[in-house]
């Protein structure tokens, strides 16, 4: 059963996980660039998310975006609790309603029940499939997981919408934004013009905040995004770079060995043996 790690360093990905987690308190916040779900199947836990409290109860899914720092401040009940992690790459990809994205990435934590248990079911099932190692499975427990998204945006009410709030802090706006647009040409000055501030302000902030450059973050988002089409598409290496947004395949190439400790086509390889490596001008 999993519990927090102090050791691990930030925005460390987890990729697509379902496992079961021991409630424990976390003696720092945490961030990480995915979508987490988390589903109570008794008793409680409260996160102190972006500088909000708020407490997830027995039979409820919340979802948020773990970029965010969030730290588990209290708990009530020994008994495990499911997690998801879902990379935001996909989760922006799934055609999620725009409502509950942004909600998402303005640093909400939304919560939804099932009345009918379904949700427990279908967090044993996903925990299943992926400890089996079966790609299909794993293929069959993803879209699982953003149809399960859909369903959620669907329930959402209107009105709770329109009332929505930013509590943002300015460089979680900042990370936001580059979640939004690191398929675009982005640079430090792009990102802090489109917030009114100086360039090495937004840079300085930024690294401060997240210790990490927006630069490297940027890359983070686009490494991530170049595997979910390495794994899941058959593009040609050079679509898949140009894609996920980065200018030149050169630069793709060695922004994702430093990342990954290997080439983008010894990675699809590694995950997908059946794939045909395309070559470029396939």
């Amino acid at each position: 059963m999993k519990r927090f790690d102090t050791s691990r360093s930030e925005f460390s990905p987890y990729g697509f996980t379902c496992e079961r987690w021991k409630p424990s308190r976390m003696p720092r916040p945490d961030r990480h660039n995915e979508i987490e779900m988390n589903f109570m199947m008794s008793g409680s836990l409260t996160y102190l998310l972006g500088g909000s409290r708020t407490t997830i109860r027995a039979a409820n899914l919340a979802i948020f975006w773990a970029a965010i720092p969030h730290q588990i401040v209290a708990f009530d009940g020994d008994a495990p609790y499911f997690v998801v992690t879902l990379p935001l790459s996909e989760f922006l990809r799934a055609g999620v309603d725009s409502s509950l994205v942004h909600r998402v990435l303005e640093g909400e934590l939304l919560t939804d029940s099932a009345e009918d248990g379904s949700d427990r079911i279908a967090f044993e099932r996903w925990e299943e499939d992926l400890m089996s190692a079966d790609p299909v499975l794993e293929r069959a427990a993803r879209l699982e997981v953003q149809a399960r998204l859909l369903r959620f945006a669907r329930g959402m009410s209107p009105a709770a919408v329109a009332g929505t709030t930013s509590r943002l802090s300015r460089a979680d706006q900042l990370a936001c934004y580059i979640a939004k647009n690191y398929q675009e040409p982005l640079t430090s000055q792009i990102i802090a013009e489109a917030h009114g501030v100086h360039p090495n302000y937004a840079m300085n902030l930024f690294r401060k905040a997240f210790g990490t450059t927006m630069t490297a973050f940027i890359v983070q988002h686009r490494i991530s995004h170049a595997q979910r089409l390495l794994v899941t598409t058959e593009d040609t290496i050079l679509n898949v770079a140009m894609n996920s947004g980065f200018q030149s395949l050169s630069r793709f190439n060695e922004a994702f060995k430093a990342e990954c400790g290997c080439s983008p086509r010894d990675y699809r390889k590694s995950h997908h043996p059946t794939v045909q490596t395309l070559s470029i001008d396939d």
